[in-house]
């Protein structure tokens, strides 16, 4: 048997295969010419050397690219609390509910006046009340001699004062309205109301009274109060709203003024009651052409005008 020939620190094994040659210019982890001098002595090539990391600039850019998402990953969310609300939640603006000075003008003004008149009523000397009431009131006497003056000075009256639910329903329905129709319209509106059942309560008691079936004294009770153009404004507003919600709210008012009429304390304002949400109904078409123009600024389709919101 053929013993193996040793040379210092070297020891060759004919038998086992000849090792593949070291490159002749290593490279550095970087992909570059590593130092000559950092090579190993030509004295040593017996002792075994680490196998050197190459890493090609690709590869490097490929690893970084990957550790990104990794580490956004396991990194704690901090703007879970900063999502961004649904179109629908931002666009909600509580504050639109109430009149103000520039948003519904004819509103917010009729209702400083209606709460003057209101502080007037509540303290002022009430003989002095009495009067002024008596003046505007909407009887026949009244409105055969000045038909017009009375028709709008009633209506700077609440009935029942600033604790009436009529003033709430103010507030939010004529809001509403005059925000889809304008002011004047919205004007309009309760003024026809206003004075269409106010005519259609009293003419019945004036001939009542002359053929003799209520006494003379009829023709000068009390009747004032922003009541019947409140009714009148719930009829058109319906019309503008959503069918879901139409047809809740014209049940609801409409629940009201049949209890109203069951209870008979004052058939006369109760049947002026029903007369004006019939007339706010009969002003659906014409309102419902007029708020799809202020909304889009062009003509609408009936069926996209009474989807209007």
């Amino acid at each position: 048997m053929k013993r193996p020939v040793t040379s210092g620190a070297e020891t060759t094994n004919p038998a086992a295969p000849s090792a593949p040659a070291a490159p002749s210019t290593p490279f550095s982890a970087t992909g570059s010419v590593a130092d000559p001098a950092a090579a190993p002595a030509p004295g040593l090539d017996g002792i075994p050397r680490q196998r050197p990391l190459t890493v090609s600039a690709e590869g490097a850019h490929l690893a970084a690219a990957e550790s990104v998402p990794a580490a956004a990953e396991r990194a704690p969310s901090t703007t879970g609390s900063a999502r961004p609300l649904p179109a629908r939640l931002r666009s909600v603006r509580p504050w639109r509910l109430f009149p103000t000075p520039t948003g519904t003008p004819f509103t917010f003004g009729y209702a400083v006046v209606l709460a003057v008149t209101s502080v007037v009523a509540e303290y002022a000397d009430p003989h002095l009340v009495d009067r002024v009431l008596q003046a505007s009131s909407t009887d026949v006497a009244h409105l055969a001699q000045s038909p017009v003056r009375v028709l709008v000075a009633s209506a700077l009256w609440i009935a029942g004062g600033l604790t009436s639910a009529y003033v709430i329903a103010f507030l939010l329905v004529l809001t509403a309205l005059e925000r889809r129709i304008g002011g004047w319209r919205t004007a309009g509106v309760f003024l026809l109301g206003h004075g269409l059942a106010t005519l259609a309560t009293e003419i019945p008691v004036g001939l009542s009274v002359l053929v003799g079936h209520l006494p003379e004294s009829s023709l000068h009770r009390y009747d004032y109060g922003i009541s019947f153009g409140v009714a009148a404004s719930v009829g058109a507003l319906a019309g503008l709203l959503r069918p879901w919600l139409r047809w809740t709210v014209l049940a609801v008012f409409g629940w009201m003024v049949v209890g109203d009429l069951i209870a008979f304390t004052d058939p006369m304002t109760n049947w002026g009651h029903t007369m004006a949400l019939a007339i706010g109904v009969a002003t659906w078409p014409l309102l419902r052409r007029v708020s799809s123009r202020t909304t889009t600024g062009t003509r609408e389709t009936p069926r996209t005008a009474r989807a209007c919101p």
